[in-house]
């Protein structure tokens, strides 16, 4: 699945995660909005959640998300689980081109319109058009730098707003743990 309409990174370091997404939306090749917030807080602030993709479509799998965290007492995983299922079962859900971000204080995980359900090795994932900038300059700040996993995601935001087209420097960024 190729997303085109924004970026969402996500980094844990030092017993934080920083979760953090441009502001840009997109119509085909127009800029429609430059200050969409897509990153939100979940679960009384205890998960953060980010997603690209089409609107309507991104916003219908946080909706599913949130529906799910509620059924299952706030679990990030298990709701994940869930949702993952639901979306390779119900014809409607395959249907949807969205991808979902989804971290707690112990785990980061990706949604895809697959069903697949990806927790990255390294504590770092970024998805949307200008993920593979936001994930490459993220992971080069983890080894080399001692940044905050927050300046971490900004930053790799940045670089990926310097790339792509898709993706602006109106960056919201939401943070749990220490």
């Amino acid at each position: 699945m190729r997303v085109t309409s924004t970026t969402v990174v996500a980094v844990r370091r030092a017993g934080r995660v920083a979760m953090a997404a441009d502001g840009q939306v997109t119509l085909d090749r127009t800029i429609v909005k430059e200050g969409a917030r897509k990153v939100r807080r979940l679960a009384d602030g205890r998960i953060l959640a980010g997603f690209a993709g089409g609107a309507a479509d991104a916003f219908a799998l946080l909706q599913r998300f949130e529906e799910r965290l509620e059924q299952h007492g706030g679990r990030l995983e298990r709701a994940a689980i869930e949702l993952a299922r639901d979306w390779r079962q119900d014809r409607a859900l395959r249907r949807l081109e969205a991808l979902l971000l989804v971290a707690d204080r112990e785990h980061t995980l990706l949604l895809s319109g697959t069903g697949d359900l990806i927790e990255p090795d390294d504590g770092v994932i970024a998805i949307g058009s200008g993920g593979s900038a936001a994930l490459a300059a993220a992971r080069a700040l983890v080894q080399h730098t001692e940044l905050a996993a927050d300046e971490i995601a900004i930053a790799a935001l940045q670089t990926a707003a310097s790339i792509d087209i898709y993706t602006n420097e109106r960056i919201v960024c939401e943070t749990l743990g220490d």
